[in-house]
């Protein structure tokens, strides 16, 4: 048995200090530190008074590291899976993009033989971002490659396949979100690279859609006389994501959907594979992408994807708009693992030992993984 002493034990709803946290695979028991924690043959790590938290978890990442989830290699995957091990990322999805039949097949196998084999960060299943989307609200998503919602793309991989971003207006769209919710009640149907109009968002929330991808990006503005798919998403309680970069989104929003979503707020990165890297020339979805500056953006100026960093995302909320720390690491430990339905995102007995230490600056000192150190900084 391990235990972690000495440190600033984030909870859900408040920060307790002179606590030990006990835990081997998974979370065992907090209890009042003890003089018998040095005495009793425990494996012990001192927090030397930093912050500990459950791991976070992104529900929406392309790459980082230099690598791709599209690249469908297994090095691929191992490198982002380790990258993100600096970033407090313990579990991700990984998420594909709108490209061809063949190269999302080809992530999706890859993904599904190599899931296991990763040695950092857990890859929890697979985010379909597109191709079933709008082509007015493609992004940085190849339009070319867009397809009316169908069953046949992603049938032999339905079991991991967790979450799928769709535009609830384009054809065949409610019949098949009507289907999913149905027979496959574990895939968070999320509206995104979406045109549809206030009054089609509500509608969809009905068909079974639950979830907004990235806010306020790739769909219609929140404009006073038509207020789209974000005013339908502050009226409604369905969870929502954004990027918190400073870039895809202005402090000023990032208060404003803190204050209407709360708890309801994911934080993602939607970084891709110049994550963690150095400026530069990059790809996504066989785009060209030029990173500078804390900016990818392609060569008509359209950002793609972030690269942005999870434990840069808190720091961002905390700094720039009034969320607490505890409210901020429970946006991507709680919020996203009640999504998921995973025993992770708390430090609470019988939960995956998933934990990070971290210091004031929001810096990753120790990651760990179901129990095992992954990651210790230098």
């Amino acid at each position: 048995m391990k235990c972690i002493i000495n440190g600033k034990l984030i909870l859900e709803d408040r920060i307790i200090e002179g606590y030990t946290l006990y835990f081997n695979e998974s979370i065992i028991k907090i209890e009042k530190t003890s003089l018998l924690d040095t005495e009793n043959g425990l494996e012990i790590i001192d927090a030397k008074g930093h912050f500990v938290s459950a791991g976070f978890i992104d529900l929406h990442i392309h790459g980082s590291g230099g690598a791709d989830v599209m690249d469908a290699t297994p090095e691929a995957l191992e490198t982002l899976s380790v990258t993100l091990l600096q970033t407090g990322t313990t579990s991700f999805l990984a998420t594909t993009m709108t490209m061809s039949s063949e190269a999302i097949e080809s992530a999706l196998k890859n993904i599904s033989q190599h899931t296991l084999s990763v040695t950092g960060s857990q890859i929890l299943g697979v985010h379909l971002e597109g191709p079933f989307i709008n082509p007015l609200k493609h992004g940085a998503q190849d339009k070319q490659f867009i397809q009316k919602p169908n069953m046949e793309l992603i049938r032999e991989y339905i079991s991991l396949i967790k979450m799928i971003t769709i535009a609830p207006e384009v054809d065949q769209s409610e019949v098949f979100i009507k289907q999913l919710q149905k027979e496959y009640p574990h895939i968070i149907l999320s509206i995104g690279h979406s045109n549809a109009s206030y009054e089609e968002t509500q509608k969809s929330f009905r068909w079974g859609v639950s979830h907004a991808t990235h806010l306020f990006n790739a769909m219609n503005p929140y404009h006073h006389r038509e207020p789209g798919i974000v005013g339908a998403v502050f009226d409604s309680d369905i969870t929502c994501d954004v990027i918190a970069d400073l870039v895809h989104t202005h402090p000023h929003m990032l208060e404003l959907v803190y204050k209407m979503k709360k708890e309801k707020l994911i934080l993602i990165t939607d970084a891709m594979r110049a994550g963690c890297m150095k400026c530069g020339s990059y790809d996504l979805g066989g785009r060209g992408v030029e990173v500078s500056q804390g900016q990818a953006l392609l060569e008509d100026g359209t950002l793609a994807g972030s690269v942005l960093k999870m434990n840069e995302a808190l720091k961002n909320m905390v700094t720039y708009t009034r969320m607490s720390l505890v409210e901020a690491v429970y946006s991507v430990t709680t919020a996203p693992a009640e999504k998921l339905n995973i025993k992770k995102g708390k430090l609470q007995a019988h939960y995956d030992a998933d934990i990070v230490i971290f210091d004031e600056d929001f810096s990753m000192i120790t990651t760990i993984i179901n129990g095992k150190i992954k990651y210790k900084r230098k």
